[in-house]
């Protein structure tokens, strides 16, 4: 299948997954989220893992300056509406038939990182920036809160998703972020070798431990699936949303800032 954002190819039960808009750092618009939830939804028999990278510079910038532009003029219902298919591209990623690797560089921002925590095996390159933005832009990382809150350390995440910091792949990795972080090099080394014993396993038998691990030991993020999708649709259209998105689009401080 041809996608307008994604490249994919399949070799020997591996498929490959690239964000390919590296003019714009890989950034999400609503195409990307439509095509990130129907790879990742329509797995076929013959795939044994998935691994998703980004073309450029960047794995992903976060949200696109277009589809922020149209969310700063969503009514509240189609900020919900929005939220809700937001919600449904993380939950196709963690809930995968296969185990799914993502290979970060560059910077990994806002639901960036919650596609980081949906994932079963997280290699970044030493250099990678991660930030959960959205406090910087007046909303909240609401949608992408029971995902990373299921995988990661609190006391780390606490802080950055209420101060907006920059951080590094080093603090992933001591947050529970990632799994690994070294030189692009090594990095592709340790994805080989974790393909490497994902291809040695039993099919069937890791389809049904990750649909094992899905339902046992973990809070499921679909119970707080509407509050969630509900918090982020207010802030959208709140006082504090509305500035923020607006000071992003034209390149300006939030009044929050002067």
């Amino acid at each position: 299948m041809q996608f307008q954002t994604l490249k994919t190819q399949e070799d020997r039960g591996v498929l490959h997954v690239v964000l390919a808009r590296p003019a714009v750092r890989n950034a999400f618009n609503a195409q990307t989220i439509s095509e990130l939830t129907k790879v990742f939804t329509d797995i076929d028999d013959t795939v044994r893992a998935v691994v998703l990278s980004g073309e450029g510079p960047s794995f992903c910038s976060g949200a696109d300056l277009t589809y922020m532009q149209s969310m700063a003029g969503f009514s509240r219902e189609e900020n919900k509406t929005d939220a809700d298919l937001l919600f449904s591209m993380f939950e196709a990623v963690r809930s995968c038939v296969v185990p799914v690797i993502v290979h970060l560089h560059g910077h990994a921002m806002g639901g960036a990182v919650g596609i980081t925590a949906c994932a079963d095996v997280a290699l970044a390159e030493v250099g990678t920036q991660f930030r959960f933005s959205e406090v910087r832009l007046g909303i909240l990382p609401a949608v992408i809160s029971p995902f990373v809150l299921q995988k990661t350390n609190p006391l780390w995440t606490r802080r950055w998703m209420t101060t907006g910091e920059l951080f590094d792949a080093d603090d992933a990795l001591k947050a529970g972020l990632v799994h690994f972080v070294g030189s692009a090099d090594a990095v592709r080394k340790e994805k080989e070798k974790v393909l490497a014993a994902i291809l040695e396993a039993a099919p069937g038998a890791v389809r049904a431990t990750k649909a094992l691990l899905k339902s046992v030991g973990f809070l499921d993020p679909l119970q707080v699936r509407g509050q969630v999708t509900d918090a982020i649709a207010d802030r959208r259209t709140g006082t504090e949303g509305q500035e923020g998105l607006k000071a992003f689009i034209e390149k300006r401080e939030p009044a929050w800032r002067k």
